[in-house]
C-alpha cells in the first residue's frame, strides 16, 4: 500500500503516525495493498481556497477528500472487498489511486483544544474521515451520519488499542 504525505502546511506533524493511522483504517476496510493513497497538510490559506472552490463555503475547514479512481467495488460503500483493485485485460490486479486526503493541522489543533485532547489525536480522526469519505462514506443524512461516525469510532478506538500494545 503506497501512502504519500507532503506537508505544505508550515507546521510539523509526526507524518509517519498519519500513514500508520491511514494504513490501519485501509487494512480494516479490506482495501487492496495495491491501493495509492495522498495525505496533504495545507494551511489555512490553501484550506479556504479549496473549501470555497469546491465545497462553496467561505473559510479553511478541517478535512477535505478527493477520490480519484473508481474503486472495484466488491461490497457496498466503496469498501472494496477481497482483491479491492482493479483488474487490466489480462485480469492481473493494478494499482488503484484512491485519492486525497487535505488536512489542515492549525484547523486541527484549534478543534482539538476544544475537544480536550491532542492535535495528534484530532489529526488521525480527521485522517480516518478523510480516508472513510474516499471509500464511499458520507454524513449527509442522520442515517449516514450514524454509519460514518460510529465506524470511525471503532476504527480510531482499535487504533488506540493497537498502539497501547
Amino acid at each position: 500500500m503506497s501512502i504519500e504525505v507532503a506537508n505544505e502546511s508550515g507546521v510539523v506533524v509526526d507524518e509517519q503516525s498519519l500513514v500508520q493511522v491511514a494504513r490501519h483504517v485501509l487494512d480494516r476496510m479490506g482495501v487492496s495493498p495495491l491501493a495509492e493513497l495522498s495525505l496533504l497538510l495545507v494551511d489555512l490559506d490553501a484550506m479556504a481556497r479549496l473549501h470555497v472552490r469546491w465545497m462553496n463555503e467561505p473559510g479553511p475547514t478541517d478535512v477535505l477528500a478527493f477520490p480519484m479512481d473508481e474503486l472495484d467495488l466488491r461490497g457496498s460503500r466503496g469498501v472494496a472487498h477481497g482483491s479491492g483493485h482493479g483488474q487490466d485485460e489480462h485480469d492481473e490486479p493494478t494499482p488503484q489511486l484512491l485519492g486525497d486526503v487535505v488536512l489542515c493541522p492549525e484547523v486541527a489543533e484549534r478543534q482539538a483544544r476544544e475537544a480536550g485532547h491532542s492535535t495528534e489525536d484530532e489529526l488521525h480522526l480527521l485522517c480516518t474521515h478523510g480516508v472513510l469519505h474516499l471509500l464511499g462514506y458520507d454524513h449527509g443524512d442522520a442515517e449516514e451520519h450514524a454509519e460514518m461516525f460510529g465506524l470511525q469510532g471503532e476504527l480510531l478506538t482499535a487504533w488506540h488499542e493497537r498502539r497501547a500494545t
